[in-house]
């Protein structure tokens, strides 16, 4: 398989399953596009794996045979060919690639979190570890803000995703922040937007938007076009917060949907 038809396959991809990666990289000149869409098909994987109907055991040797892909010669695997190829015109860290799998392991053996230190480590895995990886295409070496605002981008997914991690038998919210505001995974089961609730995802967006303010950090050492994707990025799960939020983040009838003329008004407005 040629590199340009393994692009041209995690782009399809790209354009169909990200919810807000393709309007951010939309922007970016062709190279560095189809390299982040590479990125993003190898922790799509991850995830399709981690999050399907195969048993733990096989989930996890699909995650371990992807991990040792890495250091392998790809064949016909378009993502893989895909991934190789960008990993030879920029610096895509393979310690990163290497902890989003990790991340995916992680996901078959521990479905509950205790304190928010154990899960911004997870956290790091399957999100920080995606901003290092981008960031090398983007070009600069700000890797500790690149992870911070990854980080940041997850916990937004987190509080998004209540309903549709609680039905994998997944919670991240972590159990003594539960414990502390009274809120149970009873009421997360029955769907309870109480003002326990609401007191306790308040208090996990206030969080989500400090280390998404950290991690536009990384803007000042970007091109314009790497910023504006970036940019967009954060705009775009920013505008998802502030919907979740005005809705008294009742999160469990799904979560809020931005259209696609809202995500290409937040393009245009960076453009501008």
């Amino acid at each position: 398989m040629t590199a340009d038809r393994a692009y041209a396959e995690v782009e399809r991809l790209t354009r169909r399953r990200a919810r807000n990666f393709a309007y951010g990289i939309m922007v970016l000149p062709r190279d560095k596009r189809r390299a982040i869409a590479a990125i993003y098909a190898f922790a799509r994987r991850v995830d399709d794996i981690a999050d399907g109907d195969l048993p733990p055991a096989q989930k996890r040797a699909q995650l371990e045979e992807l991990r040792a892909a890495l250091d392998a010669a790809p064949e016909n695997d378009a993502m893989l060919v895909a991934l190789a190829d960008a990993r030879t015109r920029f610096a895509i860290s393979s310690d990163a690639l290497k902890a989003l799998v990790s991340g995916g392991l992680q996901d078959l053996e521990q479905s509950r979190y205790g304190s928010f230190a154990e899960l911004h480590a997870y956290c790091e895995k399957v999100a920080g570890a995606v901003g290092i990886a981008c960031v090398g295409v983007y070009g600069s070496e700000d890797v500790e803000r690149a992870a911070t605002l990854g980080v940041a981008l997850q916990l937004i997914n987190i509080i998004r995703d209540v309903r549709e991690d609680w039905e994998l038998g997944r919670v991240y919210l972590p159990q003594d922040e539960l414990s502390s505001f009274g809120v149970s995974e009873a009421d997360i089961a029955a769907g309870n937007a109480s003002s326990a609730w609401h007191a306790l995802m308040t208090f996990q967006a206030e969080r989500a938007r400090a280390y998404l303010q950290d991690g536009l950090g990384l803007l000042r050492s970007l091109d314009s076009r790497s910023g504006l994707c970036v940019s967009t990025f954060a705009n775009l799960y920013r505008a998802t917060l502030d919907r979740i939020e005005a809705r008294g983040y009742d999160v469990f009838d799904g979560p809020p949907q931005l259209s696609a003329f809202t995500k290409l008004r937040i393009v245009g407005r960076g453009l501008w």
